[in-house]
């Protein structure tokens, strides 16, 4: 799944673009100063940053320049309550891939999330296949038997985990945290009813019950 940082001293403007990224299929890990932004994007397999400019300590631009003295390459999108066309040069000239200003559009947001990588992949589509069943992990487009089904976020993210880990035994406290963000409720059935929508898109005989355990995808 790919996994992205966000980095912001604010905690609401931090859980508003972590559900927002989860909620469209992406992991997130999250930092609120300088020093923890880049022990995450070295530590955490990181495939692209949103920083804010505005941190303790260690600015957004000392953590650019350093994660790119490191020689870490992954796509840098830049946040920022200053309007001065000052610092969105010099946010580009250390390294940042793209600029986007306070207070903004989480739409938009998203969508320079998904240009930033699909530039980095260039034309090479990024694809997981397993049977008759492919998913565009950047087109979000899922086909059956060449056949383009509809799947919502969390479906679509669903089905990523499964193609990630074919013939392999995924809990339901796996998925949770994994698509959710969710410590593990035993009283919970979220799993099991996305599991249901998504196998009656798909197949059902794609996902196995194994009881007592989770799902596996044959």
């Amino acid at each position: 799944m790919t996994r992205i940082l966000v980095v912001d001293d604010e905690p609401h403007i931090v859980s508003l673009v972590t559900r927002a990224l989860r909620a469209e299929g992406f992991d997130t890990v999250s930092a609120d100063d300088g020093q923890a932004a880049l022990d995450a994007a070295r530590d955490d397999d990181v495939d692209l940053v949103i920083l804010d400019v505005g941190l303790p300590s260690m600015d957004g631009f000392e953590v650019l320049r350093a994660l790119r003295a490191q020689g870490e390459q992954m796509p840098v999108i830049m946040l920022t309550a200053r309007s001065g066309t000052s610092d969105t040069i010099q946010g580009l000239d250390a390294g940042a891939s793209d600029y986007v200003p306070k207070p903004f559009s989480v739409a938009e947001l998203l969508a320079r999330v998904r240009s930033r990588l699909r530039e980095r992949t260039g034309a090479i589509t990024m694809t997981l296949t397993h049977g008759d069943v492919t998913v565009d992990l950047l087109a979000r487009r899922t086909t059956v038997a060449g056949r383009e089904i509809d799947l919502s976020a969390r479906e679509f993210a669903l089905a990523e985990q499964f193609l990630r880990h074919p013939n392999t035994v995924l809990t339901r406290e796996q998925l949770l945290s994994r698509i959710w963000g969710m410590d593990f409720d035993p009283g919970s059935n979220v799993v099991d009813v996305y599991v249901r929508y998504l196998r009656g898109k798909i197949g059902s005989d794609h996902i196995v019950t194994v009881r007592g355990e989770g799902y596996r995808w044959e």
